[in-house]
């Protein structure tokens, strides 16, 4: 792969900078020792990773006939399939540091939402073990489900803000105040995510506006054209959902150990984010810049302070 020697150098580097910190924070017992081996932690998230880029489906294969049929003169001091799936949970807290260090910036204009990471069949439902207690049965807009959710909060350019994993019954709205920390501006949900007292806790603490389509109850309310706009571009959310399910492979029900299943959705998430073109609003501008848009019917003068700038919007329709 042309970018193996960029990944492994960037997550090389990032090791020996968490490296010193990380022992600092240790507590010593004096009874726990890690077993010395060959292969360094740095090689085991590339490998992790490498594998989300590559499209494989199963790790087992992907381990046998890439990495020791083809990449023995990359990583020679590969081991046995067996001994490296001991040595994974080693990476798993820097994976979780790797990926906080690889998320986007907020950039005013966010988009949130959940989906489904079902852990097995609802037919297996009563006879799954490796996630007894932990996963719930939860219900999306494609029905019921057994797992978890993954809740996560995008910019504009389709760039990760902020992510958060919780048992499948769990509420949209539960998890939003400890995702919000990063995030300013405006951010653009479904109607899942309708509370007023959630709305008036972000603009109170994180000075964010929450925007939501309206439920058939409810009273019509007036959105600037900006807002309205943005608003019928929260489909991005799912197209990034649909590429980390089907490019990255975050969801299937082969897991045998919640190991499995942290390291799996976290190299996941970290391939989504090498990802050179993602999905992304098109056209939207960048700080400095102006929207050019195609005027359909009469135009406004709309200021949008989060971007520094003013656009032009029809209240009808208005084309990209």
């Amino acid at each position: 792969m042309d970018n193996l020697t960029e990944l492994y150098c960037h997550i090389d580097d990032f090791y020996q900078q968490f490296k010193p910190e990380f022992d600092a924070h240790l507590i010593a017992t004096g009874r726990q020792r890690l077993r010395a081996c060959q292969i360094s932690v740095a090689e085991i998230m590339t490998i992790l990773v490498l594998f989300h880029q590559l499209r494989y489906r199963q790790f087992k294969s992907f381990y046998y006939h890439h990495m020791l049929g083809m990449m023995k003169r990359a990583f020679p001091n590969l081991p046995s399939y067996s001994r490296f799936i001991e040595l994974v949970p080693r990476s798993i807290i820097p994976l979780c540091s790797y990926l906080q260090s690889m998320m986007g910036d907020c950039t005013g204009i966010s988009y949130i939402d959940s989906t489904k990471i079902a852990v097995c069949h609802n037919k297996r439902i009563y006879r799954h073990k490796v996630f007894e207690g932990l996963a719930t049965r939860g219900k999306s807009s494609m029905g019921w489900f057994y797992g978890f959710k993954l809740h996560a909060i995008i910019n504009h350019k389709g760039e990760l803000v902020s992510v958060k994993v919780t048992a499948g019954n769990t509420d949209d709205r539960v998890p939003v105040k400890d995702m919000a920390t990063p995030v300013f501006g405006k951010v653009f949900g479904d109607r899942g995510y309708i509370s007023k007292a959630l709305n008036e806790w972000l603009t109170k603490h994180s000075d964010t506006t929450l925007i939501t389509k309206l439920r058939r109850n409810m009273k019509p309310q007036l959105l600037e054209p900006m807002d309205e706009a943005l608003l019928n571009h929260r489909s991005l959310v799912e197209t990034v959902f649909g590429e980390l399910k089907n490019l990255c492979q975050i969801e299937h029900s082969r897991h045998r150990s919640v190991t499995g299943f942290i390291t799996n959705l976290l190299s996941g998430l970290i391939a989504y984010c090498w990802f050179p073109y993602k999905p992304t609003i098109k056209n939207m501008p960048q700080q400095g810049q102006v929207a050019t848009l195609k005027i359909v019917s009469m135009s406004y003068n709309v200021a949008y302070p989060e971007l520094g700038l003013n656009s032009f919007f029809t209240v009808k329709r208005c084309q990209y």
